[in-house]
């Protein structure tokens, strides 16, 4: 072949990996029944893909043809390695007889194998952290060099991580399988709550020169759509409306030099207006169904924020109702300060300095910058310069995030001496 052919088989292929290679290793998973055996055929099937694809052309069912090579080179390695362990040869068998219908590798299989993959990577039997890596991983196809940057930590222990939480999958003999009805409840749960830590992460990242991580949040909205379109649950609804709204003002978000920009001076004109007549589409839905849970609500406060042509018109009545109701369904400290913010722009800053004061002497938001930044610009609009100082600089204290630092440190210097 010519280079531009090589070079265009090998762009084919890259793409195909991009879109495919997650669908594929999650059905080879449930045939070959280990992570390591199922990853490395992933990317012996890819490398075969190269050679024969650049003589034969792309087959037409190209993920079933990668399933099977896979396997095949799966089970052929078992086979020579069979030599050093007698055990392997009878495994070999096993797989060959039990996997050998192609049919079950298309579309409509692969959709229930991703869905398996998810609940398994967020099985309560591993830890919280190495849910959010396996799923990072195995779901999404992030390196673990970009998980680790992503969470703020090293390659190595992100790598060990996985490590560990495949053996416990393998050592506890962790079923691959989506959960019956009885315990379903209780499972989703902990998927939705590793989708939306990957979203925030992405939505706002906790450290570093950007203020976002389209790649990390892209990849969530991506995991809920997967769980919607698997799943017929209000709360991955909500969910997936709640990121759709919240990513609808990422290009408003930030300035053209990166600079952080508050939602009330946020040009809306910027907002995406396709996701945002999902998300509101998606939380009528959900709203109508009866089952309302936090995710619900909270699609439902970013709702009204969505659809108020300005900050000024905002229903700050609504979302302070929807508020009362998110802290009975989720009582947190962080929901009680937003609550407190959305009082502040109903009824006066005074009045959500009062609550925000209160908030901050309970002690659970001490170290939480956005708290003290909050309490600070409430001092700033009542003329109280100099706890708002104090408090600009608490919070400055507090944050990693570059933008968020420049944007306090511009507030500091406004303040009048």
């Amino acid at each position: 072949m010519s280079d531009d052919e090589t070079n265009r088989v090998h762009d084919l292929v890259d793409a195909v990996y991009r879109s495919e290679s997650r669908q594929v290793l999650a059905t080879l998973i449930r045939l070959l029944g280990d992570f390591e055996t199922a990853e490395e055929a992933l990317h012996d099937a890819f490398a075969v893909a190269v050679e024969q694809w650049a003589q034969d052309g792309v087959p037409a069912k190209g993920r079933a043809w990668l399933v099977s090579t896979g396997r095949f080179k799966a089970i052929d390695g078992m086979r020579r390695r069979a030599r050093f362990d007698a055990s392997l040869t009878e495994l070999a068998k096993q797989l060959e007889t039990s996997t050998s219908d192609r049919e079950e590798w298309d579309d409509e299989s692969v959709e229930d194998d991703r869905l398996r993959l998810i609940f398994t990577c967020c099985h309560p039997a591993l830890s919280p952290e190495a849910q959010v890596a396996m799923t990072l991983r195995e779901v999404c196809g992030l390196i673990t060099e970009e998980i680790a940057r992503a969470f703020l930590t090293k390659p190595a222990t992100v790598a060990q991580r996985i490590v560990r939480a495949k053996a416990k999958i393998r050592e506890a003999r962790i079923p691959y399988e989506v959960p019956s009805e009885k315990e379903l409840p209780d499972r989703l749960d902990a998927v939705l709550r590793v989708v939306y830590l990957v979203f925030n992460e992405g939505y706002s990242a906790s450290s570093g020169n950007s203020l976002t991580r389209h790649d990390l949040s892209g990849e969530a909205i991506r995991l809920g759509r997967v769980l919607t379109e698997l799943l017929i649950e209000p709360e991955a609804m909500g969910l997936l409306a709640l990121m759709l709204l919240h990513d609808s003002r990422r290009a408003a978000r930030t300035s053209p030099t990166g600079d952080l920009i508050l939602l009330e001076n946020q040009d809306r004109a910027l907002w995406n207006r396709d996701q945002i007549t999902e998300g509101v589409s998606l939380v009528a839905r959900t709203l109508s169904s009866g089952q309302v849970g936090p995710y619900t609500i909270q699609a439902a406060i970013a709702s009204a924020h969505a659809q108020a042509p300005s900050s000024a018109t905002t229903d700050w009545a609504q979302i302070v109702a929807l508020y009362d109701l998110l802290l009975q369904a989720h009582p947190s400290s962080v929901v009680e300060l937003n609550r407190a913010v959305a009082v502040a722009m109903r009824d006066g800053p005074s009045a959500g300095l009062t609550l925000i004061e209160a908030i901050l002497a309970q002690g659970d938001l001490a170290n939480y910058h956005l708290a003290h930044a909050a309490r600070a610009d409430l001092c700033r609009r009542l003329g109280r310069t100099k706890e708002a100082r104090v408090s600009y600089q608490r919070a400055l204290s507090l944050t990693q995030q570059e933008p968020e630092r420049r944007f306090l440190k511009r507030r500091l210097g406004e303040l009048p001496d």
